[in-house]
């Protein structure tokens, strides 16, 4: 987009959240992963004296923690646009830049949602049954357009296996979309725990320990159980200073939550697996954790 546009970029070597911070008085755009986003807010040169020259802050690739969509809007006063896609795809959504005619005129940027469909891409949310879902509910999102990739190089039987017949791509995340139409993403399928034949949701469950004082973030796995088949354990990043309770996380959420949601154990960590564009590997800690209850 930047070469398209002739725009100047600044390059480095690698990610330093006080040079970048730095680099904002000359810039006019940042897009980063939400990792990102939690370093530079740890810089008290982060102000919104020294962001006042930059017009847009975009976030992709990984979901945006509410508090850190927060955060960065009290501190530079600038709201984060959260968009989603895929390579398969290209870009899906996003929340509104300016005023779109499109959606009643939408203009706000909402934290725990990644906006609209983009000009030219369907996107619907359909049920296990194979039917769409109701507004609101959850299912496997599914797009079509004419950024949809054609399919897998050399691999026929996958690329039929993941469109359907009529050509929508199944992406492999779960969501639901809300009654003003924002596309809300609730995780993968294959981070999907049926534990005593009941669908149980991660995103779901960090959500309400991500708000739990003293709490960063958190990941919720599924692992081999012999009575429930999977079970969720959840791993948690306490702020530095703080003291966070595995036990108190989990009674916490025994008030919020059907007890089929609860994970069976909770660990405080610190820190979460990720891979070069800073998504949580969900895969190594099931690996690590899948002979818990063995």
């Amino acid at each position: 987009g930047a070469l398209i546009n002739g725009s100047k970029m600044f390059w480095m070597s690698k990610f330093d959240p006080k040079l970048a911070i730095a680099k904002f008085s000359e810039a006019t755009v940042f897009m980063g992963v939400p990792t990102l986003y939690t370093r530079m807010l740890a810089e008290p040169t982060l102000t919104a004296q020294q962001a006042a020259h930059m017009r847009l802050f975009i976030s992709g690739s990984a979901p945006l923690l509410i508090e850190t969509f927060n955060d960065w809007k009290a501190r530079t006063g600038h709201t984060i646009l959260e968009r989603y896609g895929m390579s398969e795809t290209a870009m899906l959504t996003s929340n509104p830049c300016t005023a779109d005619a499109r959606h009643g005129g939408a203009t706000e940027r909402r934290g725990g949602t990644v906006g609209f469909p983009l000009p030219g891409v369907e996107l619907r949310v359909m049920g296990d049954d194979g039917n769409l879902v109701q507004t609101g509910e959850i299912g496997g999102i599914q797009v079509r357009g004419p950024n949809i990739f054609k399919g897998y190089w050399r691999m026929p039987e996958k690329t039929a296996e993941e469109f359907t017949a009529d050509g929508f791509f199944k992406t492999g995340d779960v969501g639901r979309i809300d009654e003003r139409g924002y596309v809300n993403i609730v995780g993968r399928s294959k981070d999907l725990i049926i534990s005593g034949g009941y669908n149980v949701y991660p995103a779901e469950i960090e959500g309400y320990i991500n708000e739990m004082p003293g709490v960063v973030e958190s990941a919720v796995i599924g692992v081999p159980h012999p009575d429930f088949g999977e079970v969720g354990v959840a791993l948690v990043i306490a702020k530095p200073g703080a003291v966070v309770d595995a036990a108190q996380v989990l009674a916490s959420l025994k008030s919020r939550l059907a007890n089929f949601k609860i994970p069976k154990r909770c660990f405080v960590v610190s820190e979460l697996p990720r891979n070069t564009m800073g998504k949580v590997q969900k895969n190594l800690l099931r690996d690590q954790h899948k002979s818990l209850f063995a």
